[in-house]
């Protein structure tokens, strides 16, 4: 199972912690372990906020308006930017579905100075897990997956990528249940 470029929706079972109506867009799966970020929590900060610790000015109230998203429990003081390939920078990685992350400042400097796509996600933290540890939850039914959508993760507004993921598989978010049946 390779679930790179895939999305998981949460099952109500996770209640816990940040994964709880969560969507999760995994960027990397291999056999050391998967690696993710969660795509539709908003830290309650913005880009202003991050480009104001890092001595960064931009003259765009849109760029720093733009929100900041919880990516996961892991590393949470670590900001990522999640774009379409094209622009590289001091640090970026591409990625198989057309999604690139760089994490230096350069990336920042240059959407400050709108030199750089419109479309990025900007992430703190991330998630992830050991290997065989996502195939084990998801055969415990803790996840939903599907091909990830360059367009949920990049045009859908936040708060409604989790039923736009799940329309995607034709499920009604609010008749799934925490535990599996067997016939």
């Amino acid at each position: 199972m390779d679930l790179t470029h895939h999305f998981l929706v949460s099952m109500p079972q996770l209640q816990d912690g940040c994964f709880k109506d969560s969507v999760v867009y995994i960027i990397d799966h291999n056999k050391n372990g998967a690696f993710g970020v969660i795509v539709n929590q908003e830290m309650g900060m913005n880009l202003g906020e991050v480009f104001s610790q890092l001595s960064i000015s931009t003259d765009s109230d849109s760029v720093t308006n733009s929100p900041i998203l919880k990516g996961g429990p892991v590393d949470e003081g670590h900001g990522l930017v999640l774009h379409k390939p094209g622009q590289t920078f001091e640090i970026t990685q591409n990625f198989e579905g057309g999604v690139s992350v760089s994490s230096s400042k350069d990336i920042l400097e240059a959407i400050a100075r709108l030199d750089t796509t419109e479309q990025y996600l900007i992430v703190l933290g991330h998630a992830g897990w050991a290997a065989g540890q996502l195939e084990m939850e998801v055969a415990e039914n803790a996840w939903l997956t599907v091909e990830a959508s360059a367009n949920i993760l990049f045009d859908t507004p936040i708060a409604q990528r989790r039923q736009a993921v799940a329309d995607t598989l034709g499920i009604n978010l609010n008749s799934l249940v925490g535990h599996s049946g067997h016939a």
